[in-house]
């Protein structure tokens, strides 16, 4: 496969499966339930989705903050409103290219900042490892807060307790392998994956030596729990959604997170992983899906709209580069 053809598949396949996606999604579902769900979207109260939005900006912001802590040991203090137009204009270009984003930002930042594109990308890296940290820790607190909810879903597909335990085992037993395999081999692709996994225990590790830690550990929690909070109060645009607690929220705003990572920005998939979590507790597919197709809307038109202005606004601001 030539290195063309490769691109042209990264880029359009996950628009393809996202549309392809959104078509499933409306085909299953019956005439009544479409109807119900347009219903609770066009009288979703805008207040909440307004909040929801100014949170994820809060979010967006703190990032950029967040950001100059990693620059900083480099030698490197950008001005806070280009980081924030920077992150963006990447969350928009992700939207159309997947992973397309963490380039445009190393290339903005070399291009407005003076900090050199490996310097700024390795930044970057390190961003989504402590990002990818943080998801493993909220998905840790929802098992342990819906244990018995999760395990009796679980019973009702024929995965037990034994079953799981005995799954679990076993993969990690076949990572273990896997890794002493990794260390010995020279084969050249397990020499690519040692030197990722290396960069990635630097990154984590690089977070100790800093000068501000403390401050990139608060605005980390920060910018998570502003992810969190802007997915509770959509919950108040649907009436059967009121209800539901925090525990149960997170388990759906995993699973929100994970589809956002397997389609551009979630596109098609994030309703329906949504409706599914949140069917385990009981809500139907009519309220589940509203909520997420409420949540992506929202969301999605606020990196649209900010992520068009800092295009624009970028160039204008830093006439002099």
């Amino acid at each position: 496969m030539n290195r063309r053809l490769k691109r042209n598949l990264k880029t359009f396949l996950p628009i393809l499966l996202g549309i392809f996606l959104v078509w499933y999604s409306y085909s299953i579902t019956s005439a009544e339930d479409r109807a119900q769900i347009f219903k609770y979207i066009k009288e979703a109260n805008i207040s909440w989705v307004l909040l929801s939005i100014f949170i994820g900006m809060l979010s967006h912001i703190s990032r950029a903050f967040r950001w100059n802590y990693l620059l900083e040991p480099l030698g490197y203090r950008p001005k806070l409103i280009n980081n924030v137009m920077i992150i963006l204009m990447a969350y928009l270009t992700n939207l159309g290219i997947p992973r397309s984003g963490e380039i445009l930002r190393a290339t903005a930042l070399a291009t407005y900042e003076d900090v050199p594109f490996e310097k700024g990308f390795g930044t970057i890296v390190t961003e989504r490892v402590i990002d990818v940290l943080m998801l493993l820790l909220i998905m840790i607190i929802a098992l342990i807060s819906q244990t018995d909810i999760i395990m009796g879903y679980l019973n009702e597909h024929g995965l037990n307790l034994t079953m799981s335990l005995i799954a679990i085992a076993v993969a990690v037993l076949l990572g273990f392998l896997a890794l002493i395999i990794l260390r010995r081999s020279t084969h050249r692709i397990a020499l690519k994956l040692k030197g990722f996994i290396r960069g990635l225990l630097d990154g984590i590790l690089s977070v100790f030596k800093m000068k501000h830690k403390w401050s990139f550990i608060a605005h980390t929690f920060f910018i998570w729990g502003a992810y969190i909070l802007m997915f509770w109060v959509i919950k108040y645009t649907v009436p059967e959604t009121i209800g539901i607690t925090f525990g149960e929220l997170l388990v759906a705003f995993i699973a929100g997170a994970f589809a956002m990572t397997a389609t551009n920005g979630g596109l098609g998939l994030y309703p329906i992983a949504v409706s599914a979590s949140l069917a385990i507790f009981g809500i139907s597919d009519a309220s589940g899906d509203a909520f997420g197709w409420i949540m992506w809307i929202s969301q999605t038109l606020m990196v649209v709209l900010f992520g068009a202005i800092s295009f624009l606004l970028l160039p204008l601001w830093n006439r002099s580069k």
